[in-house]
C-alpha cells in the first residue's frame, strides 16, 4: 500500500474521515459529481450531484440495496437484527413486513395516543407556578419522544417528566448513548479491526439493556395473547405478520404528514408470504431500533424546532397565529385532519429539517459491481467493486448555496405552495433516499407537530440567560445536537386556549 498521508477531511463540521491523497481509490476531488476519501479504512465515495444520487438510490438501487453495518449478528443479536442493520433479501422481507405499520391510516390510529403525550407534556409545564418555566431542551424532549415510543411501540405508558428515573428512560439513555468512552471504543473495534472484535465478541448494548428489551418484548407478546389485547403499534403489527403475513394497504385516501414525507418503494408495499419465522429476539429487534431513532433524533429535530422558534419571535408569532386559529376551529379539542392541515407548521419543521437534518449523511454498500459512466470527455468510468461505499452528504446538500440561496438563514418561505415546487429534486433529503429511506418519516413528523401545536396553544418559546447563540455542535454525538445542552424558556400566553 502507498504511503498516507492523514488528515481530516470534513463532510460537515461534525463528521471526520481520513483521507488518502496519495494513489486514493476514488479522483480526490476532480468533478462536481463525487469526490474519494477513505472512511477509516474504507474506500468511499462522497456524492454530490443530486441525479447521481438518484441514480444510485433510486434507479440503481439493486447495486446498492445495504448500509455499511459494524456489527455482526451473530454477536449482538439486538443491533444485527433491526432493520437498519439488515441486508439483502432480510431487509427485503422485513421492511414488507414493517412498512403497513406506517402508512397513513395507521398514523391516524396512533395520532391519539401522540396527541395524549403531548397534552401531558404541555399540562405538565402549565402546572410549574412561574410565568417562565426554563428547560433544557435535549433531556426535556428527549423524555416526551421515551413515552411516545413506549406507549406506541411497546405498549407501555410512561411520563418521564414526573416520575423521572423510570426503568424504562434509564434503559433508554442506556442503550442509546453513544458517546461515552467504552461505547466509542466498541464502535472504533468493529470499524478498524472486524476480525478482532468477532473474535472478541464484544456488543454494543450492555447485557443489563438486551435482557430488559428482550424481556419486555416477550412478556409484552405474552400478556396480549393470553388477555386478547390489540393495540395499533409496533409490536401487534409484528405478532400480525408472525401469524399471516400483513398487506401494505389504505383503507382511505392517502394523507401527506408534510413535505419533508418520504414515499414507500415497492419493496415496502409488496405483501409477501413470510418466509422465514420472526422470533421475539426480532421483534425486540425492530422495537429497539424504533425507540432508539425516536430517542435520539426526532428528539434533536424537536430541539432545533424550538431553538430557531425562539430566536425568530416573527416566525413564532405567525405560527402561533395558525395555531389559534386551528384550535378554535376543532371546538378546542386537537383533530388528525386538523393537525395536518396547517402548512405554516409544515413549513418551519420543513425548513428545520433542512437547516438541521437528522442526519449527516447516509451510506449505501455496493452490492455487485458497478460503474459510474463519463459525463463530459474529459471524465474517465468510476468502477466499483462490492463492500465498496458510497455517501451522500445530506448536511451539504442542504446548506448547498447554489441549490438554497443564503443557506444559513432559517427561511420557512422555501416550503411555500409557491416555492417549494422549484426545489430540485435529491436535493432536499432529510430521511434519505430510495427504498431505503427512512420508514418512519410520517411518525417522526406527526409526533413533532402534535407537541408543538401543544405547547404554541399555552406558550411562547423565548431565550433566556443560559440560551447559547449561535447554538454549539456537539462533537462527539452521532446526531446533530447542541454541545452544552440548549436551555429556552416556556412563557405563559395571556390569550392561551387552555387544552
Amino acid at each position: 500500500m502507498a504511503e498516507m498521508v492523514q488528515t481530516s477531511y470534513n463532510i460537515c463540521p461534525n463528521t471526520r474521515s481520513v483521507v488518502a491523497h496519495l494513489k486514493p481509490k476514488f479522483p480526490p476531488n476532480l468533478f462536481a459529481e463525487y469526490s474519494g476519501m477513505y472512511n477509516f479504512t474504507i474506500p468511499t465515495l462522497i456524492l454530490k450531484d443530486p441525479d447521481l444520487i438518484k441514480q444510485i438510490t433510486v434507479k440503481d438501487f439493486d447495486h446498492f440495496v445495504d448500509h455499511n453495518t459494524f456489527l455482526p449478528e451473530e454477536i449482538d443479536p439486538l443491533w444485527g437484527k433491526n432493520l437498519f442493520a439488515l441486508t439483502g433479501q432480510r431487509w427485503r422481507d422485513m421492511r414488507s413486513t414493517l412498512s403497513p405499520t406506517f402508512t397513513s391510516s395507521k398514523m391516524r390510529h396512533m395520532f391519539g395516543l401522540i396527541s395524549q403525550s403531548g397534552e401531558q407534556f404541555a399540562k405538565y409545564l402549565l402546572k410549574q407556578e412561574k410565568e417562565i418555566v426554563t428547560i433544557e431542551m435535549k433531556d426535556t424532549f428527549t423524555r416526551f419522544t421515551n413515552d411516545v415510543i413506549a406507549n406506541t411501540a411497546f405498549g407501555i405508558e410512561c411520563d418521564s417528566l414526573e416520575n423521572r428515573d423510570n426503568d424504562f428512560f434509564l434503559m433508554g439513555q442506556d442503550a442509546t448513548d453513544l458517546t461515552s468512552f467504552w461505547k466509542g471504543m466498541k464502535i472504533f473495534l468493529h470499524l478498524i479491526f472486524p476480525r478482532l472484535s468477532r473474535y472478541s465478541r464484544v456488543k454494543l448494548f450492555s447485557v443489563k439493556v438486551s435482557n430488559f428489551f428482550n424481556n419486555l418484548v416477550k412478556e409484552n407478546i405474552a400478556s396480549r395473547e393470553k388477555h386478547g389485547i390489540v393495540r395499533p403499534d409496533m409490536i401487534h403489527q409484528l405478532m400480525e405478520a408472525r401469524k399471516h403475513g400483513l398487506k401494505h394497504e389504505e383503507n382511505q385516501p392517502a394523507h401527506d404528514t408534510g413535505f419533508a414525507t418520504v414515499e414507500e418503494s415497492e419493496i415496502g408495499k409488496n405483501a409477501k408470504v413470510q418466509k422465514t419465522l420472526i422470533t421475539d429476539e426480532d421483534i425486540a429487534a425492530q422495537a429497539l431500533i424504533f425507540f432508539f431513532a425516536g430517542f435520539e433524533t426526532v428528539s434533536s429535530l424537536m430541539v432545533f424546532v424550538a431553538y430557531e422558534l425562539a430566536i425568530n419571535p416573527d416566525i413564532q408569532q405567525r405560527l402561533i397565529q395558525e395555531v389559534d386559529e386551528a384550535l378554535f376551529s376543532c371546538g378546542g379539542k386537537l383533530t388528525y385532519e386538523t393537525l395536518l392541515s396547517l402548512k405554516y407548521l409544515d413549513m418551519v419543521i420543513s425548513e428545520t429539517l433542512r437547516l438541521w437534518p437528522l442526519t449527516v449523511g447516509v451510506d449505501r454498500v455496493c452490492t455487485k459491481p458497478y460503474t459510474i459512466e463519463p459525463k463530459t470527455p474529459d471524465e474517465i468510468p468510476v468502477h466499483l467493486i462490492e463492500k465498496e461505499v458510497v455517501f451522500i452528504p445530506i448536511y451539504g446538500l442542504h446548506r448547498d448555496p447554489q441549490y438554497y440561496p443564503d443557506p444559513e438563514r432559517f427561511d420557512p418561505e422555501r416550503f411555500s405552495d409557491e416555492n417549494k415546487d422549484n426545489i430540485k429534486p435529491y436535493t432536499y433529503i432529510p430521511f434519505g433516499a430510495g427504498p431505503r429511506n427512512c420508514i418512519g418519516s410520517r411518525f417522526a413528523l406527526l409526533e413533532t407537530k402534535a407537541l408543538f401545536f401543544h405547547i404554541l396553544s399555552n406558550f411562547e418559546i423565548i431565550p433566556v440567560e443560559k440560551t447559547e447563540i449561535p447554538v454549539k455542535i456537539s462533537r462527539k454525538s452521532f446526531t446533530l445536537c447542541p454541545a452544552n445542552g440548549l436551555w429556552l424558556g416556556f412563557k405563559h400566553r395571556t390569550r392561551s386556549l387552555n387544552i
